[in-house]
C-alpha cells in the first residue's frame, strides 16, 4: 500500500467525520453520513494495520473512531459494557496470567515462615528477641487475640485493607527491581513464623491458626499475587520475548496494574473477613470454612473466568483500540 497516497484520497472523509463529531447538533442526513464515515473509517483502519501499520495513521484513524464512537452510541451503555468487561474478563485473565508465580511465592512464603519458625522455637537467642520471657507470655495469652478486637470491626476492616493495599501496590510498582517482592515477602514470613514460635513456646498454636486461617487464606493469597505479578514485570525485562522491552514492559504493565486494581477488591473482602468474622463469636470451624469459600471463590473466578479470557488472547491489557499502536516486530 501506498500510504502517502492512501491519505491523499482518503483525507477529506476522515476531517469530514472529525468536524460532524465536533458539532453538538445533527439533522437527520447528518447522523447518517456520521454512520456511513464511522464504518468506512474502520475500514480504512483495518487496511492500515494489515497492510501498512504506520503509528501516526493508526493513531489518528483510532482517536477519530474513538470519538465518533461515543458520539454514536452516547456514554451509559459502553461504561456499564467496559465495567462488566474488566470485571468478567480483564481481571480473571490478568489473574491467571500470573497463577504460577502466585504458587510460586506461596510455596517460598510456606518454606520461609516454617523454617523461621521452627528455628526460633529452638532457638533461646531467637526467642529472646522477641521480648523477655513474662512479655513474651503476655503476647501470647492476650495481645496476639486482643489485636483483633480492639478496635470497631469496620475501623479495624478499613485499616487492614489500607495496610494490605499498601503492601500489594509496593509490590507490584517496586516489582522491577526484582528484589523488593522478594524482600515483602521473606519479611512478612519471617514475622508471621516467629509469631507461630511464640504462640507454641505456651502451647497456643492452635490459638494462632484460628486466628490467622478465616482471613489469612484470602489476605496472604493477595500478597502472593501482588509479589508474583512484581516479579513477573522484572521477568519481562531480562526475557522480553518477541518484543521490544520497552513493548513488552508497556504490554505488561497495563496487564498488571489490571492486577492491582482487582487486588484493591480482593482485600477489601479479606479485609471484610478479619473485621468482622475472625474476632466474631463464631465456632473456629465456621470461620475457618468462611476464609475457605473466600479463597475458593477466588481460585473459580481466576481459573473459570480467566481460563475462557486467555484463551481467547486477552492478557488484561487494554483494548488494542485504547493502547499505543506499534509496528509489528518480528520473532
Amino acid at each position: 500500500m501506498d500510504v502517502d497516497a492512501f491519505v491523499a484520497v482518503n483525507s477529506p472523509r476522515w476531517e469530514r467525520l472529525d468536524a460532524l463529531v465536533k458539532q453538538r447538533r445533527l439533522t437527520g442526513a447528518e447522523s447518517d453520513e456520521l454512520v456511513n464515515l464511522y464504518q468506512s473509517t474502520a475500514t480504512h483502519l483495518s487496511q492500515v494495520r494489515t497492510s501498512a501499520p504506520d503509528p501516526s495513521l493508526v493513531s489518528r484513524l483510532s482517536g477519530t473512531l474513538a470519538r465518533a464512537r461515543g458520539h454514536i452510541a452516547g456514554a451509559h451503555e459502553p461504561a456499564l459494557a467496559d465495567l462488566q468487561r474488566f470485571v468478567l474478563i480483564s481481571v480473571p485473565a490478568a489473574f491467571y496470567r500470573v497463577r504460577w508465580w502466585t504458587v510460586a511465592m506461596m510455596l517460598l512464603f510456606i518454606v520461609v515462615a516454617v523454617g523461621n519458625g521452627i528455628f526460633t522455637y529452638n532457638s533461646p537467642e531467637a526467642l529472646a528477641a522477641f521480648g523477655s520471657p513474662s512479655q513474651r507470655e503476655i503476647y501470647a495469652q492476650q495481645l496476639f487475640e486482643a489485636y483483633y478486637s480492639n478496635n470497631p470491626a469496620p475501623d479495624f476492616a478499613a485499616q487492614v485493607w489500607t495496610n494490605n493495599a499498601w503492601i500489594a501496590a509496593r509490590s507490584i510498582g517496586l516489582g522491577i527491581t526484582g528484589y523488593f517482592p522478594v524482600q515483602i515477602l521473606v519479611s512478612n514470613a519471617a514475622a508471621i513464623g516467629s509469631a507461630a514460635a511464640v504462640m507454641a513456646e505456651f502451647g497456643l498454636l492452635d490459638l494462632f491458626f484460628a486466628l490467622i486461617l478465616p482471613h489469612g487464606l484470602m489476605e496472604l493469597t493477595a500478597i502472593f499475587i501482588a509479589c508474583g505479578a512484581g516479579l513477573k514485570i522484572f521477568w519481562t525485562v531480562v526475557a522480553p520475548g518477541g518484543r521490544t522491552r520497552t513493548r513488552a514492559l508497556a504490554e505488561e504493565g497495563r496487564a498488571l496494574f489490571t492486577v492491582a486494581i482487582g487486588l484493591v477488591f480482593v482485600l477489601a473482602v479479606s479485609g471484610l473477613v478479619e473485621g468482622f468474622v475472625t474476632p466474631s463469636s463464631l465456632p473456629t470451624g465456621v470461620k475457618i470454612t468462611i476464609g475457605a469459600l473466600v479463597l475458593a471463590g477466588y481460585w473459580a473466578y481466576t481459573i473459570i473466568l480467566g481460563r475462557i479470557a486467555v484463551r481467547d488472547g486477552e492478557t488484561g491489557d487494554v483494548r488494542a483500540e485504547h493502547a499505543e499502536d506499534t509496528v509489528a516486530m518480528a520473532a
